[in-house]
């Protein structure tokens, strides 16, 4: 007897239910929920004959394959684990040697990945898209084409308790390796039942994916897209940038994005009033949402809905939710939409250094509670009790973000308690880049910060070096062998020394301060010139 658990369950009954409807537009192509589900069940035969730590890797994004592999995962009873793309070879092997996977599921951008090194630390069983050439296997591994497996199929879902793990989703972290966070098949499935109450999707709806298989947006898109009988519409690379043309040919209702791509809209003058008619609801999160451009956004979607969420990785997705209104609920002095008020399973409380509820309107900590907050982070049980804490009897995890709630129980988000920032929906520690940079450099005297900040969003990062006798471009070329892209500088700034606060520590705001002035001071000689 199956239980309501497992995440391929929603799947599995809209396939039963409404077979011919399209489950997956990707890469010009559309596939039905039938379709879907006999490859899904094909490649789950073989996870689950081949299960041990019940662990399988996703070693691609944006393709057929990645999402039936974390289908055909659920399927089988295992937790999948997407393998960011963009990771440097090195982190790639460090984390394989870490998860000890069952098995490696990889489309035909993972494949030019699989380098003889990434192979020895590869699990024994790897599964390739059929238009790919099978590479050589270095670690005594099999690997297979989807169209050479055996036509077996595991016909229902696994039983999956709800201790399970549901899935591990990797952010920065400052060891040198990103943090996995566990999610639990449980907070998923609370995460899912209350997400449906405001989202309402039906068979009719046609979601947009505009993100990675690694940014658990996706995990919101797809679970509760297949629950809904729905169809997912996937963006390529390319098409994020300018993304109107997508959302209007494939008619989307609904749209989730970071407000960048709002902005990147509006500089090139493509967001005009009513041009998405389709959008019924469109979500935004991962970075601050400014007023303007949630009610430009708003303009263009005449018949659709704004909703501001917020929601760390570590607590399932979304645990606050806050919908433009005229007037907007708008944080005071920030020009930025509220993150509202938490899903009602969840608690969220402002805490103080000591882990006390602070009273109304009194910056301090965002602290969350409930169904959703996760198992704690993969391989690291230090940093999972650092941050996630019985406190007064109940589990809480310490998100780390600084906030504030109103009288009307409506809370703010108000920055980051440490140096960790989003960028462009990526989150970032800047120590993590500042150990990189260290390395590169040959110096201790390193720093980074976030910079330009616009409505509290990050647009880019800074690194100052002092005592280097390395240049600026051999920095950055060392930093990008080790780095994603997204984690390394735009800039590098050699200087003579950096500046110190009273306790000796390297001022990261006064560098912070100045570049403001530089920026001001060029300005003011364009304004005079």
């Amino acid at each position: 007897m199956m239980t309501d658990f497992n995440p391929a369950l929603g799947f599995y009954k809209s396939a039963k239910e409404r077979p011919d409807n399209v489950v997956l537009s990707v890469g010009g192509s559309s596939f039905t929920y039938a379709d879907m589900e006999a490859r899904v069940s094909h490649l789950a035969h073989h996870l689950r004959a081949g299960r041990n730590s019940g662990r399988v890797g996703i070693l691609g994004t944006r393709s057929l394959e990645a999402y039936v592999g974390i289908l055909a995962s659920c399927w089988a009873g295992s937790a999948y684990v997407p393998l960011n793309l963009k990771w440097p070879e090195a982190r790639l092997i460090a984390l394989l040697d870490e998860l000890e996977l069952d098995a490696l599921v990889v489309d035909r951008n993972g494949v030019n990945l699989l380098t003889p090194s990434v192979l020895e630390k590869a699990p024994r069983l790897i599964y390739i898209s059929d238009s790919t050439e099978t590479p050589e296997p270095a670690g005594g591994q099999t690997i297979t084409r989807f169209e050479d497996l055996p036509a077996s199929v595991m016909p229902e879902p696994a039983e999956m308790t709800a201790d399970d793990l549901a899935y591990v989703i990797f952010t920065s972290g400052t060891t040198g390796l990103p943090k996995g966070v566990m999610i639990s098949a449980a907070n998923l499935a609370s995460y899912l039942d209350q997400s449906e109450l405001w989202t309402g999707y039906t068979p009719q709806d046609r979601i947009g994916e505009a993100c990675d298989v690694t940014f658990d947006l996706s995990v919101h898109n797809l679970f509760l897209c297949t629950r809904a009988a729905a169809s997912l519409h996937v963006m390529a690379q390319l098409e994020l940038m300018a993304p109107s043309r997508f959302i209007r040919r494939h008619e989307l209702t609904v749209w989730m994005s970071v407000p960048t791509v709002i902005g990147l809209m509006r500089t090139t003058g493509a967001l005009q009033d009513g041009i998405f008619p389709s959008l019924r609801l469109s979500i935004f999160c991962g970075e601050p949402l400014p007023v303007k451009a949630a009610q430009a956004w708003a303009k263009a979607t005449p018949n659709g809905r704004v909703d501001n969420i917020y929601g760390p990785t570590e607590a399932t997705v979304i645990c606050t939710r806050q919908t433009l209104t005229v007037p907007p609920v708008e944080t005071p002095s920030r020009g930025i939409l509220a993150i509202g008020a938490p899903y009602e399973t969840m608690k969220v409380e402002i805490f103080d250094e000591n882990q006390n509820p602070l009273p109304d309107n009194t910056p301090g900590e965002i602290a969350l509670a409930g169904p959703q907050v996760g198992i704690g982070y993969f391989g690291r049980p230090d940093l999972t009790d650092k941050q996630f804490r019985m406190i007064r009897g109940e589990r809480w995890y310490l998100t780390g973000d600084l906030g504030s709630r109103g009288e009307n129980g409506v809370f703010h988000h108000l920055g980051r308690v440490d140096n960790q920032i989003k960028l462009k929906g990526n989150r970032i520690e800047l120590e993590e880049v500042d150990m990189h940079l260290r390395a590169a450099a040959g110096t201790e005297l390193a720093a980074t910060v976030a910079w330009p900040v616009t409505f509290g969003s990050a647009e880019g990062l800074v690194s100052f070096v002092a005592g280097s006798s390395r240049s600026s471009d051999e920095i950055l070329s060392a930093m990008l062998q080790a780095l994603p892209r997204y984690m390394v500088p735009g800039a590098i700034r050699l200087v003579d020394t950096l500046p110190q606060n009273a306790n000796g520590k390297i001022d990261r705001r006064a560098l912070f301060e100045s570049l403001d002035q530089e920026e001001s001071g060029d300005q003011a000689k364009r304004a005079a010139g």
